[in-house]
């Protein structure tokens, strides 16, 4: 589907992920191997139990696996050391939530102002690369609206403009239409694979979402901890 994919920007090697609560353990991801590539769109499927948000949890550096190896941009990430995923999500990631997770009292610029400020970009370069990318998303009517004043689509948008601010080469999307009718949620996936293809960023989705498979280069499957084959 898409002719712009430019080599993998993260690379994930027999992820194993195992909880341990008293004396009872889960193995929840079983040696999973996973690879994104730039300008790729990837959806990633699964029951509810499959280890899908575990494995999305690990790829955005919120958890760290039990074992494996993750490369990204070509770096290793010390999956040994948990304090230094938040600097690697700051430089590398973007999310993009079920529940679009919007402070309630900033605006829409303000709110991606603020995820700017948390990558260390402030002060009129904050305001301008916001700016950029609330235009990008079609917002730049409303960028200056509190999210109570923003439909459920609009907050999806004000979401993605967040990820996409900074730049991130890879943005991860924990079931971005769930909460949005079918006609949004076809327009906001027609929004991913344009930003995708067209910033040469590498996505992936989790999702249940049956209209999702329609704008995905790869569909891949996570059944008990395991990718299909």
């Amino acid at each position: 589907m898409n002719g712009k994919q430019n080599g993998a920007v993260l690379n994930a090697r027999e992820i194993r992920k195992r909880f341990t609560e008293g004396k009872q353990t889960v193995d929840v991801l079983h040696g999973v191997d996973l690879t994104l590539n730039r300008g790729e769109i990837v959806a990633l499927e699964g029951p509810s139990g499959s280890g899908k948000t575990t494995l999305l949890s690990i790829l955005g550096c919120i958890l760290t696996p039990s074992s494996g190896e993750i490369t990204i941009e070509g770096e290793a990430v010390d999956i040994a050391r948990p304090a230094s995923l938040p600097s690697v999500r700051k430089r590398s990631i973007g999310f993009v939530f079920q529940q679009f997770n919007l402070f309630p009292a900033l605006t829409a610029l303000e709110n991606v102002e603020y995820a700017l400020n948390i990558k260390g970009i402030k002060g009129r370069d904050a305001t301008d690369e916001a700016t950029r990318v609330l235009d990008e998303v079609g917002l730049g009517e409303r960028m200056n609206f509190l999210p109570r004043d923003l439909s459920g689509g609009q907050k999806q948008r004000v979401a993605i403009a967040r990820a996409l601010a900074g730049r991130s080469p890879i943005l991860l999307a924990d079931e971005p239409t769930a909460n949005l009718d079918s006609q949004m949620g076809r327009q906001i996936l027609d929004l991913f694979r344009d930003l995708a293809i067209k910033e040469n960023r590498a996505l992936l989705i989790v999702t249940h979402d049956p209209k999702v498979r329609a704008i995905c280069d790869r569909v891949i499957e996570i059944q008990d901890g395991r990718l299909a084959a």
